[in-house]
């Protein structure tokens, strides 16, 4: 099979291309041509890359012949002072465009990453909604299967440092003095990112189920609080940082509880592997 990634230099893309090369599949990347590649540096010659700003979403179709299906990773959060305009045009725009051409030139499948987050939590998860709706349309339509895929709060290796798992690491790590958090009452499904992109290609062994528009919840299907993550985190490191619990205010619509029902996965034969101690004593490891 032949898989077309968007988002490959990105966290979860990177790790997608390492499992689809490692189960033999053939890889076609879509990046810019100042990507920073160093998180695939050692895959980047395995794969067909095209440089987004250089050539049409087209292009790759035209040129590799019969793609099977994408995998769209690429996301903007909005957190580093992108427009209003540029999370759109990242988070609706680009993958509408992709999702019609896809559909065009036959493409079986369009897997969408998705958030668990409220629609009108921010800006973000606003767009990403947006053009869930755009997918579902358009496999009601019969044109593309559609095969979305909500991840609850995932973690891991080469992940950015400024998210929360990586930057509550690196604060305790370093022992700052002290550490300003909310109460931390606030319950979520912490995966690690293997478990993830196991995720993606069992279902891509399962093929003969993508049927229309198809939905698959990502997580652990348990919870812990916010404040026994810290808390866990400052006991593997060993670290002396004071715990300020409650010094920050929960953000407007903040999610108290999210958990994935995770059947729909399992009963294809998958279930997450490593436990919240093992992926984080994973990440310290390399840090």
């Amino acid at each position: 099979m032949r898989i077309l990634v968007t988002g490959a230099t990105g966290f979860l893309g990177s790790h997608i291309i390492r499992i689809l090369l490692k189960e033999g599949y053939e890889v076609i990347i879509l990046k810019r041509s100042f990507s920073d590649i160093w998180r695939i540096k050692n895959e980047i010659d395995q794969v067909n890359v095209y440089d987004i700003d250089k050539c049409s979403l087209e292009t790759p179709f035209l040129e590799q012949g019969n793609i099977d299906a994408v995998i769209h990773t690429a996301t903007c959060y909005g957190r580093n002072g992108e427009s209003l305009n540029q999370v759109y045009q990242t988070n609706v725009s680009f993958p509408l465009e992709l999702l019609e051409i896809a559909a065009l030139f036959n493409t079986k499948a369009f897997f969408n990453t998705d958030t668990v987050l409220y629609k009108y939590l921010n800006y973000y998860s606003l767009s990403k909604k947006q053009f869930l709706e755009w997918g579902k349309i358009l496999a009601k339509e019969g044109k593309i299967n559609f095969v979305n895929m909500k991840l609850e709060h995932i973690y891991g290796l080469q992940d950015d440092a400024s998210k929360f798992v990586g930057y509550v690491i690196k604060q305790c790590r370093d022992n700052v003095k002290e550490l300003n958090l909310t109460k931390g009452e606030q319950k979520r499904d912490f995966i690690y990112i293997d478990d993830v992109v196991n995720a993606y290609a069992v279902i891509l062994q399962n093929k003969r189920y993508i049927r229309g528009f198809v939905e698959y919840a990502v997580g652990t299907g348990e919870t812990v609080s916010i404040k026994y993550f810290v808390e866990l985190v400052r006991q593997l490191t060993n670290s002396h940082t004071k715990l300020n619990f409650g010094a920050i205010p929960y953000r407007e619509n903040e999610i108290m509880e999210s958990k994935s029902n995770i059947e729909s996965l399992t009963n294809l034969g998958w279930k997450p592997e490593i436990t919240l101690q093992q992926g984080i004593s994973k990440m310290l490891k390399k840090i």
